[in-house]
């Protein structure tokens, strides 16, 4: 999603306050260069990246949504999905993990999203699909912040995907007419779609994401090699809904709430620099 720069404040980690600790000596000038420094790690958080070993299959999934056979039985979930601003924020409502596969052609990605109401309303492709609950992806292999893709999918599976030149804050276009070559995806739902009669379990997300589709964005080498490290997180967008005539819809006024696998620390998902670390195993 494109996120509206936000705070994130964070704790002070004891490594950078020790560099800056009080002196009667220390000019005035000094003092004011510490302070900015310590602001910027203040707000812009100090968590963790998180880490995640994709390993590779000799067998492909079947791209139906469903998350039950067996390439996807041998993947190791991610961490549950916190706050984008992390620890500091509550514990999202509703579970949201993923996992991860790879192998000569293929990058895959799943998502599993615990949710009482599945509903979604956008059906074209490259239509603004955080307007809707949703799950993003994003990817840069080679962690430069340039040349990034993105990819939303609802729980109708329409697809937003884009490529971003650079990040939001270097004024870097977003390209929303590029679309991710050989792109292949599908949505499962647990319950029934735009019921509120009912009470559903969640929605399941699969994607195939193809080496070429990257050919031209970086230099790293494609498809990786054991022990390679990519940069990449995932995002859900939670809206807050109310019923009316038996349709769901958005509660006016009411911001998103942004669920991410590796904390931004604040409300900005387009800071590649703090997402996740990807490691592509044997």
């Amino acid at each position: 999603m494109c996120h509206p720069l936000g705070t994130g404040v964070r704790p002070m980690p004891s490594a950078i306050y020790r560099h800056f600790h009080y002196s009667p000596y220390r000019p005035l000038g000094a003092w004011l260069a510490c302070l900015a420094v310590l602001t910027i790690a203040f707000l812009c958080g100090c968590e963790s990246r998180r880490s995640y070993e994709c390993m590779r299959t000799e067998s492909a999934p079947e791209i139906d949504g469903r998350l039950d056979d067996t390439p996807w039985q041998r993947a190791a979930w991610t961490a549950d999905f916190v706050d984008i601003e992390g620890a500091k924020r509550p514990t999202p409502t509703y579970r949201t993990r993923a996992k991860m596969l790879w192998d000569d052609q293929y990058l895959y990605i799943a998502a599993e999203l615990e949710e009482p109401h599945v509903w979604a309303t956008l059906r074209e492709r490259d239509e603004i699909v955080f307007n809707d609950n949703d799950f993003e992806i994003f990817i840069d292999p080679d962690g430069d912040t340039e040349n990034y893709v993105e990819i939303e999918l609802n729980a109708l599976g329409t697809i937003f995907d884009l490529l971003l030149k650079r990040t939001y804050r270097d004024k870097g276009p977003a390209i929303r007419e590029w679309n991710v070559p050989g792109l292949r995806s599908a949505v499962a739902v647990d319950g029934t779609l735009n019921d509120p009669s009912d009470r559903d379990r969640g929605w399941s997300v699969e994607a195939a994401i193809p080496w070429q589709a990257f050919e031209g964005l970086t230099s790293v080498k494609l498809p990786p090699e054991a022990g390679d490290v990519w940069r990449m997180n995932f995002s859900r967008v939670e809206w807050e809904h109310e019923i009316h005539q038996g349709k769901y819809s958005r509660v006016p006024g009411r911001p998103e709430n942004n669920w991410v696998w590796s904390p931004q620390g604040l409300i900005d998902m387009h800071v590649p620099n703090r997402w996740g670390d990807v490691t592509f195993g044997d």
